[in-house]
């Protein structure tokens, strides 16, 4: 684990090296315990080294024998062990014992297609000094994060778009349409990122540099395949199967390991593989939230403590009031991009606490989408028994369903949040439907809200549906939620929150087997009778207690709209005050205004909608005034008081 970082003069100029030190500098949170880079001519690759598997041998950049390959690489490669193995008998010699290195001997033994024999989750650099080449990749479901700028002179790519900005000449401004799909879905999908000209590297895709061309390349797609007439019993069994082998996989380490436990489904499965696979007890780390009663909606240390007991673990608590004013700033420059999701400030703080004990952690990550764990998913199961009911009782229920408070922070009130939402999408088409569950901001709310419009607006989920190979319903929403939301949302900012303490998150439930096992599972096995997860809940039936398999789903955020309306309402404000937004130049401040009364008055739900807000403001200040994250937690502070 670690960040990587280079570059290449397209000329064919020789690169300077003094460029590596400010690239490795900005990045060392990501590898505080080495460095390295090499230099050939116009290429550069460097790397700052988090030691996770062969601590005194695995120093980066990596070469073969006779020094003619090099690479840097992120992350693991889980299936490492099997790969030197038949590239040692296929005759090649390797020097280390890191996972790292079979990326370089599986390029001199298959070529280009040596990424499909990959198994993990990884971004590299390779140097191909024969062919003066440079390949650089990203794993199949986008764990690990590649940015990348091209100014027609020299490329530039790296773990972190800050490496990037660093760099001496780069102008950071906002990308306009960028800025646009980030209020609609509350995160910037790639290619883009919110920096005009810096671009993310999608999953599955590899740039290749050669002869000062660049090409771009997909490798793999999510499997549109669905297997027909298989048993509930023999889903069940092949869902466990791969479940404990991808767990027993990626608890490889030579360091200690930890996991991540909310008491919910996936965190809970994990759990209970690894305690299977290990002879100590598991450490196990939680975090819940002090103050009223938004706060404990959103507690969930009980579930966590009973599963801990279950499978007696080195269980872990952390219960936080967290200083937001002040966490924000340095959050948002870890995060590179600003995002709509609570998560991060969670996802940040038990990570700090976790990398007390551990430099390794364990996440239940992906399993939603992989087995149908969303409301969203339940869509089409709802549509067909809303349909079922005579037009004035469909009528009045819309009439009511406007009237319905939106407020996220109670069972109650999320249920008649959650129904007002269905109900004003229920006559959409199904792609529609499936947006106006994604979307923040609303696209003719953007219209309102924006003063600078994009000359072509990005369509991100409409070109993942184009794509989706699957003619199933809901294994279509898995394959463009593993495009979109899934890689340039809940994985970037696991990826950026853990590394922003230098501990290592992965997540055995986007395992490339497991992941390929859920997509051929067809809609009806994974949802029953409106019922979530169907098949996965009966996998783990035995192994993890009943009410912990069927209890309701928790998001793991914060209880952020409560706070906007009580304690970080000052905040708000000063973010979003009219002479904020009229130095900024993008947002109308009337739009504003009203978004901000209507959630007050809990006629909307316009939580996301104000953290994106609030957030774009924060990481303009940091990235577009150039200012540190410090100086500007300190006048958040002032403004706020």
């Amino acid at each position: 684990m670690c960040g990587i970082h280079g570059l290449i003069n397209l000329d064919g100029a020789p690169a300077d090296v003094r460029l590596m030190g400010i690239m490795g500098a900005i990045t060392a949170h990501r590898g505080p315990d080495d460095e390295g880079y090499h230099q050939d001519g116009p290429c550069l690759i460097g790397m700052r080294r988090l030691s996770i598997i062969d601590l005194s041998g695995g120093h980066q950049p990596i070469s073969n024998r006779d020094e003619t390959l090099w690479v840097v690489c992120n992350g693991e490669i889980y299936n490492f062990r099997e790969l030197r193995k038949e590239l040692q008998n296929a005759g090649h010699h390797f020097k280390t014992a890191s996972d790292s290195e079979v990326v370089l001997h599986a390029y001199a033994q298959w070529g280009d297609d040596f990424v499909l024999r990959l198994s993990g989750m990884f971004a590299f650099a390779l140097w191909d000094s024969r062919r003066r080449r440079l390949l650089v990749g990203r794993d199949r479901l986008g764990i690990k994060p590649i940015y990348w700028h091209n100014d027609g002179k020299r490329l530039a790519f790296s773990t972190e778009a800050k490496a990037i900005t660093a760099l001496p000449g780069f102008s950071a401004r906002i990308d306009v349409s960028a800025l646009h799909t980030y209020l609609n879905l509350g995160y910037v999908a790639a290619p883009r990122s919110m920096f005009e000209g810096i671009a993310k590297l999608p999953p599955a895709s590899m740039l290749v540099v050669q002869d000062g061309k660049v090409e771009q390349r997909r490798y793999w797609r999510m499997p549109g395949r669905i297997e027909e007439g298989v048993s509930d019993r023999e889903w069940t069994e092949r869902v466990r199967e791969k479940l404990f082998e991808a767990v027993r996989a990626q608890m490889v380490s030579d360091v200690p390991i930890g996991a991540f436990l909310s008491g919910g489904v996936d965190s809970s499965a994990v759990v209970a593989c690894m305690a299977k696979h290990s002879d100590q007890p598991i450490k196990t780390y939680s975090i819940g939230f002090e103050g009223g009663a938004a706060d404990s909606f959103y507690n969930e240390l009980p579930y966590a403590r009973r599963v801990s007991q279950l499978f007696g673990t080195d269980h872990h608590e952390i219960v936080v009031r967290p200083d937001v004013v002040g966490l924000m700033p340095r959050l948002l420059w870890h995060m590179d991009e600003p995002v709509a999701d609570t998560a991060f400030i969670t996802t940040y703080l038990v990570s700090e606490f976790a990398r007390k004990d551990v430099k390794v952690i364990l996440s239940g990550v992906g399993g939603d989408e992989l087995f149908g764990g969303y409301r969203r998913y339940l869509g089409n199961y709802y549509v067909a028994k809303f349909e079922g009911l005579p037009a004035w009782l469909q009528w009045s229920a819309k009439k009511m369903g406007a009237l319905l408070p939106a407020d996220r922070h109670s069972g109650v009130l999320n249920t008649m949040r959650l129904a007002k939402g269905f109900l004003a999408s229920a006559e959409l088409s199904f792609e529609d439907r499936y947006r106006a569950y994604m979307q923040v901001v609303r696209a003719d709310v953007c219209a309102r809200l924006l003063k600078v419009l994009p000359s072509q607006r990005m369509d991100p989920i409409g070109d993942a549906f184009r794509t989706a190979a699957s003619t199933d319903p809901l294994n279509r929403m898995f394959a463009v939620d593993a495009e979109t939301q899934l890689p340039d949302d809940l994985l970037l900012l696991t990826d950026k929150m853990s590394m922003a303490t230098s501990l290592e998150c992965r997540v055995p439930l986007l395992d490339q087997d497991l992941v390929e096992l859920a997509a051929a599972m067809p809609e009806s096995a994974k949802i029953r009778g409106g019922e979530l997860k169907h098949i996965l809940k009966k996998s783990l039936e035995g192994i993890l207690p009943l009410d912990i398999l069927h209890r309701k789903k928790r998001g793991f955020g914060t209880p952020m709209g409560a706070w906007l309306k009580g304690d970080l309402a000052g905040l708000l404000r000063s973010t979003l005050s009219r002479e904020a937004i009229a130095r900024r130049g993008l947002l109308d401040y009337a739009t504003v205004e009203q978004i901000i009364q209507s959630h007050d008055k809990s006629q909307e739900d316009y939580t996301d909608v104000l953290l994106a807000l609030m957030n774009l403001e924060i990481w303009s200040r940091i990235y577009l005034d150039g200012r540190g994250h410090q100086d500007v937690a300190d006048e958040l502070r002032r403004e706020a008081a």
